[in-house]
């Protein structure tokens, strides 16, 4: 292996990080030291041998600074160009990255030749399988795909000699056992083949013939990797919601950058490529991927950063003309229903469109995109080396993992202005713009200092056991003078209709206990 390809950024990577886990005394007295670097460590050696070796991205759109960032405004369209004061990364490569590591599924989208699959077949070496092996596995989307080809066959003799489905072996295709797993454009598989695929990515496990085969492996994570040429869903066949839905993030591959060009001229010259040379000592065999996983759930989620996600998410669910019921006054229930939410969204006199970021969606955050969010953001912050998720860590990825979940209200005037124009086709500048918008309204109504219907829900979260009839009134009184409040100020938002649910709820609870109180005479 040449110099080239075998040099390994020295450890560590990144100042500031958490070291790790504390040496022993054994460790310090053994005969040779430990050779193994932290898993944090060794996955941002190989984030850094990815992209200054393999992938040709010097592209750094995922920014993290410690001080305000120098900032140049180029041309006179409103361009700006800012460069991050602390270690920032490339979407493309940590995106995919993350998802090895947390046995995800990355949609990887972008024109022909931009190098998505090689990026996914390199995270198939990473995972310890041979380069020719990674190659031959990836399974080639096309019009023709059937079930068959994309999981196996029954054996022929089993079909002629079985006396039942179950007593009847499939011969499974290999891909299907390989801890990366790869499909290249998935939106030219025919709409059948894709229910197949949905099962797999949905459930962990494949099904013909009433045999089954989990597709997790001995390490119990697998990570899925997708290309299509866009994320709008099109392609030869179009792509069933449910398994679009499925995709945990969604990364576009970015262009070449010419200044680069040499790094082409070696390859050619070379008859080289990037996956027959990943470094040993980068490889995650099924342990190492194990650990890694279990590593990242249990980077804590403060408080406040659940508080501000809280928020954000509570501003996409209400629509006022969404049903009779204030319950039922949902986009889903409009779209359910046929209708248009942008029209329902418009008909709404009595909230301002330029306030209301609910207002710029069609659609709410379902509770699957939400689980992801959450797994994501303790991904970046276990790969940046810091102790518990930040918000910085949470907007780092929130764009990534929403593309294509939560989806713009193209009438809204926002989209319309000259201001923001990029941002109708710009999918992730205008999720980040969300995020930053609902932390300028939250710090503006005071959120952060004063929170009155959390206080409730903690002050209920101890349980009712033990309280007497004067105190639980007494908090039955406290909730409706909640709701009394929301109500005066005569306009409803998203966050309203979160908080008034869970009022109700509050007082639906202390209503059945009193009741309870009265009518056994305590």
């Amino acid at each position: 292996m040449s110099d080239r390809w075998s040099h390994i950024s020295s450890s560590p990577t990144r100042s500031g990080a958490d070291a790790g886990a504390e040496l022993t005394a054994d460790d310090l007295f053994a005969s040779t030291a430990p050779v193994d670097p932290p898993l944090d460590e060794r996955l941002r050696q190989a984030y850094f041998w990815l992209v200054n070796r393999a992938v040709i991205s010097p592209f750094y759109d995922v920014e993290f600074s410690r001080d305000a960032p120098l900032s140049f405004e180029l041309g006179d369209a409103g361009a700006r160009l800012e460069l991050a004061t602390d270690q920032s990364y490339s979407s493309n490569v940590l995106l995919p990255l993350l998802t090895f590591a947390v046995g995800g599924r990355c949609l990887l989208i972008g024109g022909p030749g931009r190098g998505k699959t090689t990026l996914a077949v390199l995270m198939g070496v990473l995972a310890g399988d041979e380069p020719t092996v990674v190659r031959t596995s990836v399974v080639q989307g096309q019009p023709q795909l059937t079930v068959s080809d994309l999981v196996g066959a029954p054996l022929p003799r089993d079909l002629v000699e079985a006396d039942s489905l179950d007593a009847v072996r499939v011969a499974w295709r290999g891909w299907l056992a390989r801890p990366v797993k790869i499909v290249d454009e998935y939106n030219r598989i025919p709409t059948k083949t894709q229910s197949a695929l949905l099962t797999m990515v949905a459930e962990g496990y494949v099904e013909s013939y009433d045999q089954q085969l989990r597709t997790a492996g001995e390490s119990g994570v697998d990570a899925w990797y997708f290309t299509a040429n866009d994320d709008a869903g099109g392609g030869t066949f179009p792509v069933i919601q449910a398994l679009r839905d499925r995709m945990d993030v969604t990364v576009a591959a970015l262009g070449f950058n010419s200044r680069f060009f040499g790094e082409l001229v070696s390859r050619v010259e070379a008859g080289e490529r990037p996956e027959d040379h990943v470094p040993v000592e980068l490889r995650f065999d099924a342990d190492r991927r194990t650990r890694m996983a279990a590593e990242i759930r249990a980077v804590p989620l403060p408080a406040d950063v659940q508080r501000r996600l809280e928020f954000f998410t509570s501003h996409f669910e209400f629509v006022q003309h969404g049903g009779r019921a204030f319950e039922y006054r949902t986009k889903d229930t409009v779209a359910t229903g046929g209708a248009s939410v942008s029209e329902a969204i418009e008909s709404n006199g009595g909230a301002d469109l330029e306030v209301d970021l609910g207002a710029q969606t069609v659609n709410s955050i379902s509770v699957r995109a939400l689980q992801t969010l959450i797994l994501y953001a303790k991904a970046m912050a276990w790969f940046r080396g810091v102790g518990a998720v930040g918000l910085d860590d949470v907007a780092a990825v929130l764009p990534f993992v929403l593309r294509g979940k939560l989806l713009p209200n193209p009438t809204h005037p926002r989209f319309e202005g000259e201001l923001d124009r990029e941002l109708a086709t710009d999918a992730v500048a205008w999720l980040r713009d969300l995020w930053r918008q609902s932390g300028e309204q939250f710090r503006a109504l005071g959120l952060d200092r004063d929170d009155p219907v959390g206080a409730l829900l903690a002050q209920a979260s101890g349980g009712l056991e033990g309280l007497d009839a004067l105190e639980t009134s007494r908090r039955i009184t406290a909730v409706e003078s909640a709701i009394g409040a929301i109500a005066a100020t005569r306009k409803l938002y998203g966050r309203h209709y979160d908080e008034l649910l869970a009022l109700k709820y509050l007082h639906q609870r202390y209503t059945n206990y009193l009741r309870w109180l009265e009518s056994t005479g305590r």
